[in-house]
This record gives structure tokens, C-alpha cells and sequence, in this order.
């Protein structure tokens, strides 16, 4: 298509917007876009619609087809409504929980949707002021929803606004829900297919008691109270970073015993521009600055970051010269799984029925330490309403005790079916002080883990593809990976790779057996004879094929660290230049 065939179309599609059913506000704007002569505003705008797929919707908020706007969201939750209404028809009443984080615009796309789900018949329940994603899914199940939404970009830049929602176990939507509301979405073709006009009756604000049922299971997590006596006035830092985990983080801390919350004030300003910050990524450590500049002022023992919707949390801690150090996704992952199982232990609480669930990028070191314990460790796909899944399907019949992914997401417990900041920040700061109440700190314990378990290093690299063309070469590279594996890695023989497109694995001898699996991926893994784990996927989201790189080592001792370290890292740049990456 050329230039002037898309403009043409675009043109005709943003005509759509200048009908009596969208607003004057959207009719205006999409006026000066067309008299514009410019017209890259508008192609931006409306040469696609902005999908709803599996994980919701996201995307730069403004007006126009493909942005995040009342009728993008309207349509999205007039679509859900629908669906909900067909799949729900015997019950009495439908209901929903609606809650949202600190982005702009959130409060208003919630309220829109609360609107319109109490249009359709449906009871919303809808939270009075921004709350953490986990909370939003607690109480689903707590209140015996059918479904939820939160309004939320997760740690995307301020531009942006999302719409993720939830079924009736708390979980983000899975197959068969998943393509069933897509569907539904995509009928719903224009602003005067949405119902916008609420009924009052069915929308009931929810809060305080809310918050007090969460703050009171989260603490239920913890499995060593009396060392959080022993040491409750430990100095923790802790940033929501403009986000939602301004109150309920500090709340759930204090209601562990921890009495020396200290905090960044200028990030505890709620603001959807996220003034401090260049990405409200707690996995970027641009983004836990401030706090660390806080720590070294107050002498803090720990300081721990929270994304906008409090599901993540990156944590940063001192070494044994005093200087900070960040400690990556699977390194939380490590100390968190470690730490349970230690204490489950200590507790006499295994009883044989025990799991832990891992996604496929993340350490295998973990299941090192699951194996060593004889507890079951599942894999799963990457995205937490897989880890969701597993619970699901064990309900009654296992204990989860916990599961995490590289990407800072931790779950310690099943009242809630999403990754949570909330208890992960409780949970890190009990390990904390459990580690000085046995005369270490925090990095020294995971140091320790890796003397016991074997060292472990990890790398993620994302080789960006723009256009059209970088598409096809992703594809390409795919395809060769697929059709030509490699035969050794870094001078490692290859002794398994896995396909989750096909879901057959095959090993050193020509083996071939099926992968178990939910669903089909476009992954691939490698694993050589030396340790090395190689992942391979292309984002479904951005224009790059991710390579996630595990590499092995031994650490005798301690101070044996710097040099596996600097061994790892070696290696590293050898698998990267087996791959040409």
C-alpha cells in the first residue's frame, strides 16, 4: 500500500470519528488532524485498531482507533460485558471488580467501565482510589466475582495506559475466555454499540474493608515473626515509585512488625508523569536511584522498589564493602524460593504435597534447590497467568508455596492469582533479617546459595528489528534456528533443545518426545553438556527476537564470587558470539 491509499483510508476511518456518538472533545481533535496537512498524526492514529489480545489492551494514550481512549476502553469492556453476560446467563447476578493504578486517565477509564458494565446488568465493584494489581485479583476471589479489570501500563512510560482483565479465579484471562471476549471485542464496531449510560444501583465503591482483608492474608505469609521482633527496627527503604504501592506497601511492612519504613518523599508523590524517574521500571537501575541516595544518607540495611501497579519489585542491598548492589530478577527469585523451603523445613511444614512453579527463562538453579528438597518444580510459560494456571489446577489437592520469573515478578501465596510487590516486599525483608539474625546480610546469604548450589549467571539481550524488514528477518532468524540448531554452543555440545512451537524436545541421541505443555510458543531452548541454558523467543509486543543466556560455575567459598563472576561473564560473550548476537 502507498502513501496515499493508507492516507485515503485512514481518512475515511477517522471520518467514523465525527459521529453524533463520540463526544465533541474527540470530534474536534480528529477535525485538526484531517485538516492537518501533516498527516502523521493521523495514520498514527487510525491506521489500526489497537488490539485486544490475551493480556487486555495497551498503548499510548489519545484519540483514535489505535490509542488508548473511552472508546477503545469502552469497547474492550462493552465486549467483556457481552461475553460475561453469554457465559454467565444462569447466575442471578454478574459482578465485576474494577480497579486502576496512578496513570493518567486511569480514574477515568475505570470509571467509564464501571459505567458501562453496570449498563449491561452487571454489579461493579469499584475500588475508591488507585490499589496494586494482586489487591485488585484478592478481591475478585473475595468477593466471588465472575471477572475484574485494572486500568494499568504496568512500568510502560507515561504515554501509555492499559486494560487488563481477570476471570473468575483471579487470574488473567486464559484459553478458552481469552478468544472468547477477543471476539466480542471485535463486534463491537462503533462508539453507538457501547453502552455508556450507568446504572448507580449496581456500582458500589469498596476500600477500607478491602484493604484490611489483603494487609491481614498477606500477613499470613510470614514464616518467621520472632526474628522480625528481634530486629523490627532494621532501616528498609522502600519507593512506590509514584505508583500504587504508596500506601499498602508501608501498611502490610508495619503489619509484619517492621517499624523503620523509610521513604523517598518526592517519590511518594502519586503522579502519572513519573517526574523523578526516566521509566517507572524497578528492573532498570536508573529507577531505584533515589532510594539507594536514601539508604546511603540514612545508612539503610535494604531498599526495594515497586512498578506502578506494585506487581514487581527490584531490590538493591549492600555487599560486604558497603557498596550497593542491585540484585537482578532471578536472584530475588533464588532468595525467595531458598528462604520458603529453609523455612518450611525448619517449621515441619512439608508434607510431600508441596510445588513451586518457575516460567522457562527463569535459573535453573531453582530446581536445583527444589530437587535437592523433593519438592515438585513446574515450568511454565513466561507471563504469571501460567504460574496462575498451575494453582488453578492443583486446587485441593497440592500446596503452592511459591513462583517467580526473571522479570522481578514473585508470588508467595494463592489468596492472590497475579504476581504481587505487596508480599514480595514483606517476604524480602523478612529474609533480610532472618540473615542477620544468622550474623549475614542479604548478599552474603546469596552467595551462600550459589556456594551450596552451584554458581549461576544470566543475561538477557533484546536485538531490536524495526520495520516491516526487521519483521521478516526475526521471522528468518526463527526459522534457521529452527531448521539448522546448533550443534554446540560456546564449545559446549548441544544435549537438548526444546521447540514449544512444535512441543517436541530432542536430545543428544535423536530422541524425540512431546513437551507438556498448555500451549503452543515460539521458543526455542538449548541446554549444553556444560550447564549453559540458551533461550530464544521473539516479542510479541516490540519489533526484537530476546535471547535469555544461563551460564554456570562453581564458588568454593565466599570469596570465591568475583572470580565465577568474572568466569561467567567470559562465557557469556562466548555464547553470545556462537549466536552472532
Amino acid at each position: 500500500m502507498n502513501n496515499q491509499e493508507l492516507i485515503l483510508q485512514v481518512t475515511e476511518k477517522a471520518k467514523k470519528w465525527l459521529e453524533p456518538s463520540y463526544d465533541a472533545e474527540t470530534q474536534a481533535a480528529v477535525r485538526k488532524m484531517l485538516e492537518n496537512e501533516d498527516k502523521t498524526e493521523l495514520i498514527e492514529s487510525f491506521y489500526k485498531d489497537l488490539e485486544f489480545g490475551t493480556g487486555g489492551l495497551r498503548g499510548i494514550m489519545g484519540v483514535g482507533s489505535n490509542r488508548m481512549n473511552i472508546y477503545t476502553v469502552g469497547a474492550a469492556t462493552q465486549g467483556l460485558s457481552n461475553y460475561l453476560n453469554a457465559n454467565f446467563k444462569d447466575l442471578d447476578q454478574i459482578s465485576v471488580v474494577i480497579g486502576h493504578d496512578c496513570r493518567n486517565n486511569s480514574r477515568k477509564f475505570a470509571e467509564i467501565s464501571a459505567d458501562i458494565f453496570s449498563a449491561n446488568g452487571i454489579k461493579v465493584y469499584l475500588f475508591e482510589d488507585l490499589r496494586p494489581t494482586p489487591e485488585v485479583s484478592f478481591a475478585i476471589r473475595q468477593l466471588g466475582c465472575q471477572s475484574g479489570i485494572i486500568l494499568t501500563a504496568s512500568h510502560n512510560p507515561k504515554e501509555y495506559n492499559g486494560y487488563k482483565a481477570y476471570w473468575d479465579d483471579g487470574a488473567q484471562v486464559l484459553a478458552p475466555h481469552d478468544k472468547g471476549i477477543i471476539d466480542e471485542v471485535n463486534k463491537v464496531s462503533s462508539a453507538a454499540d457501547i453502552k455508556f449510560k450507568g446504572n448507580p444501583a449496581l456500582i458500589e465503591i469498596i476500600g477500607e474493608k478491602m484493604d484490611q482483608e489483603y494487609i491481614d492474608a498477606v500477613k499470613t505469609v510470614s514464616l518467621a515473626p520472632d526474628v522480625i521482633k528481634r530486629h523490627h527496627d532494621t532501616k528498609i527503604v522502600y519507593t512506590p515509585i509514584h505508583g500504587t504501592g504508596v500506601k499498602m506497601v508501608p501498611r502490610a511492612l508495619e503489619s509484619w512488625g517492621f517499624t523503620n519504613i523509610i521513604h523517598v518523599p518526592e517519590q511518594d508523590v502519586v503522579s502519572g508523569d513519573f517526574p523523578t524517574v526516566k521509566s517507572p521500571n524497578p528492573e532498570e537501575p536508573a529507577a531505584l536511584s533515589m532510594a539507594i541516595e536514601k539508604a546511603k544518607e540514612v545508612d539503610a540495611e535494604l531498599v526495594m522498589a515497586s512498578d506502578p501497579d506494585a506487581d514487581r519489585v527490584g531490590i538493591a542491598c549492600k555487599d560486604e564493602k558497603g557498596e550497593w548492589v542491585l540484585i537482578n530478577g532471578n536472584q530475588t527469585c533464588l532468595m525467595y524460593l531458598y528462604y520458603i523451603l529453609t523455612q518450611y523445613k525448619a517449621l515441619d511444614k512439608i508434607k510431600g504435597n508441596e510445588f513451586c512453579v518457575k516460567t522457562i527463562v527463569t535459573t535453573e538453579l531453582i530446581k536445583k534447590i527444589a530437587d535437592k528438597n523433593n519438592i515438585e518444580m513446574l515450568d511454565c510459560y513466561t507471563g504469571f497467568k501460567w504460574i496462575a494456571r498451575e494453582i488453578r489446577l492443583r486446587e485441593g489437592k497440592q500446596k503452592y508455596i511459591g513462583g517467580g520469573e526473571e522479570s522481578y515478578g514473585f508470588l508467595a501465596e494463592d489468596f492472590v492469582r497475579d504476581k504481587d510487590a505487596v508480599s514480595a516486599c514483606c517476604l524480602i525483608s523478612e529474609i533480610a533479617v532472618w540473615a542477620k539474625d544468622n550474623s549475614k546480610s542479604l548478599y552474603e546469604l546469596l552467595k551462600d546459595i550459589y556456594v551450596e548450589y552451584g554458581f549461576s549467571k544470566e543475561k538477557g539481550i533484546s536485538v531490536v528489528k524495526p520495520g516491516k524488514s526487521g519483521a521478516d528477518e526475526i521471522k528468518q532468524m526463527m526459522v534457521d534456528f529452527r531448521v539448522n540448531p546448533p550443534i554446540e554452543i560456546a564449545g559446549s555440545k548441544i544435549i537438548l533443545w526444546k521447540d514449544f512451537l512444535t512441543l517436541k524436545q530432542t536430545d543428544e541421541a535423536g530422541r524425540v518426545v512431546d513437551i507438556d505443555m498448555p500451549d503452543k510458543s515460539n521458543v526455542l531452548q538449548y541446554f549444553t553438556e556444560d550447564g549453559t541454558k540458551v533461550s530464544v523467543r521473539p516479542s510479541g509486543t516490540e519489533p526484537k527476537i530476546k535471547f535469555y543466556i544461563e551460564v554456570k560455575g562453581e564458588m568454593g567459598c565466599r570469596n570465591c564470587f568475583d572470580g565465577a563472576n568474572a568466569a561467567a561473564d567470559d562465557k557469556i560473550k562466548a555464547v553470545m558470539k556462537s549466536l552472532g548476537i
